[in-house]
């Protein structure tokens, strides 16, 4: 009689298409990007871009960069005259490092300046708002949004202007 060699697993891999093993797999890389992702983000990491409501630089947007913090989405915006006007259920949170300027939230004018905070409430139906300088040179600000936060508060985003900058550079592709 030939001999069979046996082998016990105690876990099964997970089982192609099963949603639970697919959301087991996701929360383990969560638990190790929580243990072994960046904690330094450098200059070198952010991303610049121009969007539909701001120029920005993304320190934390998107889940290509692994970090210790991946509930947090932090960029600074650069407000060079205008920027766009969007609205969403609010929570945000902005510190102005430099400038000054204003920003009319549901209609309503907030004048602010370096070293300030801006607190965005949050609303059901949402909080309009779009920010100004008053200087003519950039004023830059950062802002910083907790995910679990602005999921759970059913947020939405809908742009009701577009950046000036933008509109020029792709005006008949937006």
């Amino acid at each position: 009689m030939a001999e069979t060699e046996r082998t016990r697993t105690r876990e099964r891999g997970p089982l192609p298409g099963a949603l639970y093993e697919t959301f087991l797999k996701r929360l383990a890389d969560f638990h190790d990007r929580q243990q072994a992702g960046k904690v330094h983000i450098k200059k070198s990491d952010v991303i610049v871009q121009m969007s539909r409501q701001s120029h920005a630089e993304y320190f934390l947007a998107t889940d290509s960069l692994p970090t210790v913090l991946q509930d947090w989405r932090v960029f600074i915006s650069n407000i060079r005259k205008q920027s766009g006007k969007h609205r969403h259920q609010g929570g945000l949170i902005i510190f102005v490092l430099e400038g000054s300027g204003w920003t009319i939230c549901d209609g309503e004018r907030h004048d602010w300046s370096k070293g300030d905070l801006i607190l965005l409430p949050i609303k059901p139906g949402g909080v309009e708002h779009q920010h100004f300088n008053h200087e003519g040179v950039t004023t830059k600000w950062i802002a910083f949004i907790y995910l679990p936060q602005w999921q759970e508060s059913a947020s939405e985003l809908v742009q009701l202007e577009v950046l000036q900058d933008y509109q020029k550079k792709f005006g008949n592709q937006i």
